[in-house]
């Protein structure tokens, strides 16, 4: 649903539909807290992560949540993050156990200390949203 429908809208207008989308309040937060220091990055985040590799077609953003999820807990320093997009992943339609499974996933890859991180930063945004 993030492909553009209306070919005049610009990359922070479908960076901003994205986001809202995707997100939700975790985004729109991440957004806020930059507001008085450094609200071009704001911007920057809207146009290319939401406006331009978000949107583009060839994955459904169900999919393109199991990626970042994976992603940013293999990285093992990105926590913060990766708790907005489990949100996002929930609001994409993945459940509790799917997340779950891709953290134990990329124990085998990234190992465990990454993995055991990814599951209590999962377990938390559980927590906070009553899942």
């Amino acid at each position: 649903m993030t492909e553009p429908t209306d070919h005049n809208e610009t990359r922070l207008q479908r960076g901003k539909r994205a986001l809202a989308e995707i997100d939700g309040d975790a985004g729109q937060r991440v957004i806020d807290a930059l507001a008085d220091i450094a609200p071009d990055f704001a911007t920057y985040l809207f146009e290319f992560p939401f406006g331009d590799i978000y949107s583009r077609p060839g994955l459904n953003l169900r999919d393109r949540e199991i990626a970042t999820i994976a992603a940013l807990a293999a990285m093992g320093n990105a926590i913060p993050q990766l708790k907005v997009h489990i949100e996002a992943g929930l609001n994409v339609g993945l459940s509790r156990d799917e997340i779950t499974e891709i953290l134990m996933q990329i124990a085998v890859y990234a190992g465990f200390p990454a993995a055991l991180n990814g599951l209590f930063a999962a377990k938390e945004v559980f927590a906070e949203r009553g899942v």
